[in-house]
């Protein structure tokens, strides 16, 4: 569940902290307070697109941070997957607004876009006032039918991806053999050049960085010699009269003489001849690595000219010798190919007509799966539209499988179809449904398809949109049963709503140094009746819109 939001210096947000509870949070307030700020503000952190101008004027930056608990195997394993350590089982999820950039960091880790994406998608899901129009869309009932057939999908739809995939490369290699005769001879003509220089290079993995040392230390042989020679000039016995050696060996004696006159000599003692025998082995390893120095001018070319053929088909075939084996691998079976460009292509035409019967298969599985989930779904849906004042609605899902349209979203056809009055016929949902409905249908929807998947908050933004009275009410009723079971954060503008709820929060403008601010609040028990007052009866409020809220509070009690 979503613990809490914090945001500071965003549009008329100052800086502002709200702590959510368990079940239903009801966000009220006037016309423009800033509503839409705060659901926007959660959509920022968890990735929307960020403009400069939402920083508030005069700041440098804008910050949003949400911090969640984690309620399921799911969410975890995300987590895990990204490697983003977890403390307490709560997560934070920051963003930070500047100029011209802005940073997603997932508990102090920064992430991608992507990735956040897939963790907002586990934690949290929201409805905005756009989703409802989404509705209207065929592509989005294909969506919501997959979402609710969940798992017994998801290993179809992972074959499918390869398939499809396999099957789309076949086909392209099928089209690259329709070629005329002219256009093969010239094609086999180039590939058995290139053949040719790439194997006659007799290429080892590994032997363009062997070749690459080796040509390093003969060019640099003059530098290495000096060095060395200097080095054990330095260093050797006998070099010169102030080597280290020498100097080592004379600090040894000097304490030898004395070690007996007192014991804590001894180890000062044994540490200098440590030091004098190791001067001994590395003048004597220098000394053996000097006497193998050698230019040899004839290799000297061998290597530089062998260096010269791997970088120039490096260069032309591949950036590494790797690269350059798999292009001669590939040329070497088109070249095959084209040698007997008939067989070849009946050979691919099998190997296609295989693979596409393979994706066939899956689509049609994954038909009958969605048809059986599409029947069970019907049936939810239609009981939870009576729930919200749909009083004699039909509603059905077609699934129109096309086996002639293969795609990575199986050979379906959804489109949701309802009819809302006695007598009237199914039609598509785009045809006939109003706002007011859309928000219902939309509503119920989330509360059937929240049953099946392990996403604890749900968002609400205005899902009353078009509605009121008795339909009031009964939206109330749905939102108060989705909450016992998930966490609701809801913004509404109807009484009948925010009656439902367990936590209350206030959205207001206020004055703070001479500049308008959004203030945002929880409500205690008398200001959540005042603010219903409001919401019932206006500005002003009175005993008889205050003793109304009362009776809206207690009757939401009742329901629960």
């Amino acid at each position: 569940m979503l613990y809490s939001l914090h945001v500071k210096n965003l549009a008329l947000i100052k800086e502002q902290e709200i702590e959510f509870s368990k079940g239903l949070n009801i966000l009220t307030g006037e016309t423009g307070a800033g509503k839409s700020v705060v659901l926007g503000s959660v959509n920022l952190a968890l990735g929307a697109k960020a403009d400069a101008s939402l920083i508030r004027t005069g700041e440098e930056y804008a910050l949003v941070e949400l911090v969640f608990g984690i309620d399921s195997k799911a969410q975890r394993e995300i987590l895990q997957e990204m490697d983003i350590p977890v403390e307490d089982d709560t997560i934070v999820i920051q963003r930070k607004i500047m100029q011209g950039r802005s940073v997603s960091k997932v508990c102090g880790e920064t992430v991608t876009a992507r990735q956040l994406k897939e963790i907002a998608g586990a934690f949290i899901n929201i409805h905005g006032q756009n989703d409802n129009q989404e509705l209207l869309k065929k592509k989005k009932h294909l969506e919501i039918l997959d979402d609710y057939c969940g798992d017994k999908t998801t290993a179809l739809f992972a074959g499918l991806k390869e398939k499809y995939q396999e099957m789309k490369e076949l086909r392209e290699e099928l089209d690259s053999t329709d070629i005329d005769e002219a256009s093969r001879l010239r094609e086999q003509e180039l590939l058995e050049y290139e053949i040719k220089e790439i194997s006659e290079a007799e290429l080892v993995i590994g032997e363009d960085e062997e070749l690459e040392s080796s040509y390093r230390k003969m060019v640099n042989s003059q530098k290495i010699s000096g060095a060395a020679y200097a080095a054990i000039a330095m260093t050797g016995s006998g070099e010169s009269e102030d080597s280290a050696a020498d100097l080592v060996s004379r600090a040894v004696r000097e304490l030898s003489s004395v070690s007996t006159y007192d014991n804590e000599l001894e180890d000062i003692l044994s540490q200098a001849t440590d030091v004098e025998n190791l001067l001994t082995d590395f003048n004597r390893s220098l000394s053996a690595y000097i006497s193998g120095l050698e230019f040899d001018d004839e290799r000297f070319r061998e290597v530089e000219d062998r260096l010269n053929t791997i970088n120039h088909l490096k260069d032309k075939y591949g950036g590494t010798i790797d690269a350059v084996l798999e292009y001669l691998e590939e040329k070497s079976k088109r070249l095959e190919a084209l040698s007997d460009l008939e067989a070849h292509r009946d050979e691919l035409l099998k190997k296609y007509g295989e693979c596409r019967a393979e994706v066939k298969k899956l689509c049609l599985e994954i038909s009958r799966i969605r048809k059986a989930e599409a029947k069970e779904l019907e049936k939810k849906l239609i009981e939870a539209l009576i729930d919200l004042n749909f009083l004699d609605v039909r509603f059905e899902i077609q699934v129109d499988y096309n086996e002639d349209e293969l795609s990575l979203n199986g050979s379906d056809d959804v489109r949701f179809m309802i009819s809302t009055n006695p007598g009237e016929s199914l039609r598509p949902l785009d045809d006939i449904a109003s706002g007011g409905e859309l928000s219902r249908i939309m509503l119920a929807l989330k509360s059937v398809v929240a049953d099946k998947d392990d996403i604890s908050t749900l968002i609400f933004d205005e899902i009353d949109a078009g509605i009121s009275g008795k339909t009031a009410w009964m939206v109330a009723g749905k939102l108060g049963e989705l909450s016992r079971d998930h966490q609701i954060i809801c913004i509404t503008h109807l009484a009948q709503i925010a009656a439902m709820a367990d936590s209350h929060y206030m959205i207001e403008k206020g004055l703070a140094d001479g500049r308008t601010v959004t203030n945002i609040y929880a409500l205690d028990k008398d200001s959540s009746e005042k603010e219903l007052a409001r919401l019932l009866g206006g500005d002003e409020i009175t005993q008889a819109s205050l003793s109304n809220a009362r009776e809206l509070i207690a009757k939401a009690r009742e329901s629960k």
